[in-house]
Parts: C-alpha cells; structure tokens; sequence
C-alpha cells in the first residue's frame, strides 16, 4: 500500500512529446484545487520536460524492453503492486493502459478521448462536431477523467518548470553566438514529411527576416539539417529538449508547424506561430495560449490525418498556400491578429 495514497495519483501517459506536456497544465490544476501530488508513467525519451516540477515526485521511465507484450503484462504488475490504494489516471486511453488498468489494485480514472467524435467528423465534416470539438482541446478532455464540470482551457496552459541554472545557460549560449533576447525561434522540422512547410518557403523567410533586422535562431532535430545562412543560429541537433525550452524562452516568438516543440514553447510562455496542414486545430492538440496563433486554410481534404502520417494527393496543397508573407505580417503586426 503505498503511503500517501489519498493525495497521491498515479498518471499514464506514454507519448508523444507534445501530448505528454500538455498533460504540465493539469496537473498544475489538479495539485492546487485538490493539493494533489503525482507519479508520471511516460517513454523515457519524452521524460525531460516533466523534470523539475513540483507537483510530480516520480517520472517512470519506460523504455522499449518494458514495453513489450509479455514484458508489459508484467511490469504493469510490479507497477499495480507498487503503488496499490493509488488511484490510476489514464490519459492516454489505449491498450497498454487498458492492460494496466486490468491489474490495477485501485481506483482507475480514464479521460473521454473523443475518438468516435473525430472519426465522425473526418468523414463528414459537420460544422456541429467541428465546435464541439474545437470547443474541447486535449487538456480539457484530460480533464475529463476527474472532473464533471470541465474548466476552461485558459486555465490549463503547459508549464515547463525551469531552473536558474538552465535559464543562465541559455542565456550564456546566446551570448556567445550574438543572439539577443526577443529573437524569432524557427522550427522548420515535421516527423511525417507532409506536415513539413517546404523547405525554400523557410529561407524565404529567414531572408526576409534578415531585411528587417530581425534575429532568428534555427531549434529542432533532423537528419537533414535546414541550410540557414547564418550556422552560429543554427542550433538544430545541438540541444536537448530542456535547452530548447529555455533557448524558447527567450524568444518573441515560435514559427512552426504542429510539433513537439509548438508545446515547448507553450510551456515556456512563448507565443507560437503554428502552421496546421493535414492535421487540424479541430483535433484539440493545439496551442491556446492568448498570443498563440494557428494558421489553417478552409479545404475541403483537410484534415486529412490525425499524426499527419496521410500521403498528400494534392501535393500539400494546404501548407504551400500558407506564405513567408503571412508569417512576417504577424511578426510585424502582432496586436492585428
């Protein structure tokens, strides 16, 4: 029995970077109205941006030899075991958690997905299930394990928790390659090749930041480095996930399609410039801070995936419409937008 099972909540959550982190803001929520304290199961590669926050007493790692079949059935045992008289937090509603929860030894709360709601929207794009969901975002579903009269998602914001130490670090890096404080982050990377803005429209862009006198610096990882101009800016494959937050932090502003480093920004306070393609505001993981700002055309194939893993027919269409010009107009013109 674990000894602080009244006040202590066990939450699974595996993946991915940018899911996980928006799980920050309600645990920020859960801890301060009901004094909760948590256990985070999650993928050790994702782990980091959970670090250092005071709610969370214990990330647990997981990585693939954990996550096995057999191998699963088994440490959902020794985890059941462990934290028994805990109440499981599903936030991730798969599987694995259901494997989880089956071994639980105590009270199992799960979140409404809203799965069927988004299936059915994909299939027939009724404006009705468009608000309902937009009207519900991934942290307020989250919610929904606990709660029965839903907050609003402005009280639900991500919040990376950063030392001092890390922040005079980031700080230090910037110094010495001449980057000042309210720089345009730029993170011109996707997973899956079609939600990627094209590569020429992110040089487009840099060179018409150049003209204005505005600073840039390149974050994010790839095997196929963004020739930027400026290398000393270039801090793609550079930094961990922690640097990046508090490289972000010191940003005016993210451009960048929809990703795991669209919610490190968030998590940092950070305005974002989202660009959504084949993947949609409407399906809930998106920024909503009051300075974030998502740019996606009204098309008729879109969305067209929920990850974004869908092979475009009308060669992405609905990010080659979205131009530099429209970028820099609101880095120029935030208050107008």
């Amino acid at each position: 029995m674990h000894p602080l099972k009244d006040n202590h909540k066990i939450i699974f959550r595996l993946s991915a970077l940018g899911d996980l982190i928006l799980t920050t803001g309600v645990i920020d929520f859960w801890a301060e109205k009901y004094g909760w304290t948590f256990s985070v199961i999650t993928k050790q590669q994702y782990a980091a941006p959970l670090e250092k926050n005071p709610h969370i007493t214990e990330i647990i790692k997981l990585d693939k030899n954990d996550l096995g079949d057999s191998a699963w059935i088994t440490k959902a045992g020794e985890l059941a075991l462990k934290y028994e008289g805990c109440e499981l937090i599903d936030l991730h509603s798969t599987l694995r958690s259901r494997i989880l929860a089956m071994r639980w030894r105590g009270t199992v709360s799960r979140y409404k997905k809203f799965s069927l709601e988004r299936r059915l929207f994909k299939l027939t794009r009724s404006s009705k299930l468009e608000k309902v969901l937009e009207d519900k975002p991934v942290t307020v579903r989250y919610t929904s394990a606990i709660e029965k009269e839903l907050p609003d998602a402005k009280e639900l914001l991500p919040h990376i928790y950063l030392t001092k130490s890390e922040k005079c670090n980031a700080l230090s890096m910037m110094k010495r390659e001449n980057l000042n404080k309210n720089f345009i982050a730029l993170h011109p990377y996707a997973t899956h090749p079609d939600k990627a803005w094209p590569r020429e429209y992110w040089r487009e862009l840099i060179k018409q930041l150049d003209e204005k006198g505005i600073q840039w610096a390149v974050v994010g990882k790839d095997e196929n480095i963004l020739n930027a101009g400026k290398s000393e800016w270039n801090f793609t494959n550079r930094l961990s996930l922690r640097q990046t937050s508090a490289i972000l932090q010191e940003a005016k502003f993210l451009v960048t399609g929809d990703s795991g480093p669209m919610h490190l920004a968030a998590g940092v306070g950070t305005p974002v410039i989202a660009m959504f393609g084949p993947t949609s505001k409407v399906w809930g993981f998106y920024p909503a801070g009051k300075y974030d700002r998502i740019l996606e055309l009204d098309l008729n194939c879109r969305p067209c995936s929920l990850h974004g893993k869908s092979n475009c027919s009308k060669n992405r269409e609905c990010l080659k419409k979205i131009r530099p010009e429209n970028i820099m107009n609101i880095l120029l013109n935030p208050n107008t937008y």
